[in-house]
């Protein structure tokens, strides 16, 4: 990538990076809820060669938990295989500004190590260019505005502006600040209140492993890794370490879940 430069505008760096995504509003409107959306977003960021990581746990070793508060996302910045890993650990809303602001760094070709989230403002310019880039890209602020009710409460206004842009509400929350209609203590007392609901709400959420697990790993990875292991050229042992499972039959269940086994 390393198309843009972070002395760009936003706005146009935001459009780059939306138009290569095929990410806009209208291909986001189709989707029921911004959860789904997240997952095409990195369905898409896949297919352009984006390898997308997903993980909360060191390997496979569930007692060993990555601390959101150390790190939220990092990018590498590299021509045959470009990655960004996310902190599985933090919560589903906040993984998709992250996931933004790490593809803002690999757009600029630049490797980068990040605790992004929509209601900072770092004290980095390449940081801070990343978290506006992002929060375009996610929300454009001239659609926002015009979809905007300042009139409405709040709680209201959240709901309905996340189900129209198909985004998390710490992202509209954080266009809100941004159009200057929620400044100041009002708009930190409302992010940190939001996200400690969101956290409740994430630990009453159950999963499906094997959906997860091409987010964990990238779907083109993991077609790579059990394809390799299938065929003989690596080992199972290798599969499962990358994989980050330890059981033939979740192996099993994985391939066929991606249409690689029958």
């Amino acid at each position: 990538m390393g198309s843009v430069r972070a002395e760009d505008d936003i706005i146009r760096s935001a459009g780059i990076i939306r138009k290569a995504l095929s990410f806009d509003l209208d291909a986001r409107a189709q989707f029921p809820t911004w959860t789904e959306a997240l997952r095409r977003f990195i369905e898409q960021a896949d297919r352009l060669g984006v390898l997308v990581m997903v993980s909360g746990v060191v390997g496979s070793n569930t007692r060993r938990k990555l601390n959101p508060q150390e790190f939220r996302g990092f990018a590498l910045a590299d021509d045959l295989a470009p990655l960004v890993f996310i902190n599985g650990a933090d919560s589903k809303a906040a993984q998709m500004f992250t996931l933004a602001h790490e593809l803002a760094h690999i757009w600029l070709g630049e490797s980068a190590l990040s605790d992004a989230q929509a209601s900072a403002v770092p004290a980095q310019a390449v940081e801070r260019w990343c978290n506006q880039v992002a929060a375009e890209l996610l929300v454009p602020l001239e659609a926002f505005r015009a979809d905007y009710e300042p009139g409405t409460e709040l709680r209201t206004e959240l709901d309905r502006l996340a189900r129209r842009f198909k985004v998390s509400t710490l992202v509209i929350l954080r266009r809100m600040h941004d159009s200057g209609s929620l400044v100041g203590a009002a708009y930190w007392a409302a992010y940190e209140q939001e996200l400690v609901r969101l956290r409740e709400v994430a630990k009453g959420a159950g999963g499906d492993f094997y959906r997860s697990v091409g987010a964990r790993a990238s779907t083109r990875f993991a077609r790579a890794v059990v394809t390799s292991a299938i065929e003989g050229r690596s080992s199972f042992t290798e599969a499962f370490r990358l994989l980050g499972f330890r059981k033939m039959s979740k192996f099993d269940q994985l391939g066929r879940t991606l249409g690689i086994l029958f």
